[in-house]
């Protein structure tokens, strides 16, 4: 059984370079301010990695897994032609150990300097962590946190969480047809445009558009989130 009150949310640039990683900046935002006016409480738990804790969070974040596709101007634009760029979000939930056991031989630790800021402590102690779990390449890295053992914690509870979802894939690919929702990052396999020029955000599985983009940039998810878990529980 699932823990719904957390919800870890990763989103990764994908396509379209520096503009690409600027919306995936603009997407852990957007997911922020949703949290914010929903009185959740948030912590940044690694790069652009956030966790949420809130009455049913997980089940209302679930379906925002995908990749989310932005056309705009970038503020690098000289000529005022608009870019398309894309960012994958991935809504983990958080994974207990009795939920996913990890042979602690099948983990590699490694530990160096943080490089964000922090202070003096963090900047002269190697108390930022990278965790590889061999058996399946997975990479987990973290330095938010001032001490090494909090971050082993955190890279811990993250690596669960991504097994947990590689397993639930695993699943999953049994259904013909399935395709992963965060897919390759790619422009075409998106859930969601983000429309600038026209300010109009559009659902793709719901086949609907949405208007006033920045007041839902600024976390104004709800009509969104509602219209998916009724698409959702339709289709099953």
């Amino acid at each position: 059984m699932l823990d719904s009150q957390f919800a870890i949310i990763e989103i990764r640039s994908a396509a379209g370079g520096d503009e690409a990683k600027i919306w995936a900046g603009d997407l852990l935002r957007m997911y922020l301010k949703y949290a914010e006016k929903k009185s959740y409480a948030t912590q940044i738990i690694a790069d652009n990695t956030l966790r949420i804790k809130g009455k049913d969070i997980f089940n209302l974040l679930q379906h925002e897994s995908g990749v989310h596709r932005v056309q705009r101007v970038p503020a690098t634009e000289k000529r005022g032609r608009t870019h398309t760029s894309t960012a994958t979000v991935s809504i983990l939930p958080q994974i207990s150990e009795s939920q996913v056991n990890i042979n602690p031989s099948d983990l590699e630790w490694q530990f160096f300097r943080a490089s964000s800021q922090g202070g003096q402590n963090v900047q002269k102690v190697s108390t930022a962590v990278r965790l590889i779990h061999r058996p399946t390449n997975t990479v987990v890295t973290c330095q938010v946190e001032r001490s090494q053992e909090q971050n082993r914690k955190i890279a811990l509870g993250l690596l669960r969480s991504r097994l947990w979802e590689k397993e639930e894939e695993k699943k999953q690919s049994t259904i013909q047809g399935y395709r992963s929702a965060i897919g390759r990052g790619m422009r075409s396999e998106k859930i969601r445009t983000y429309n600038y020029p026209q300010n109009r955000v559009t659902d793709h599985r719901l086949n609907k558009s949405f208007h006033n983009l920045d007041s839902i940039v600024g976390g104004n998810l709800e009509k969104i989130i509602d219209k998916l878990i009724l698409h959702a529980q339709r289709k099953s």
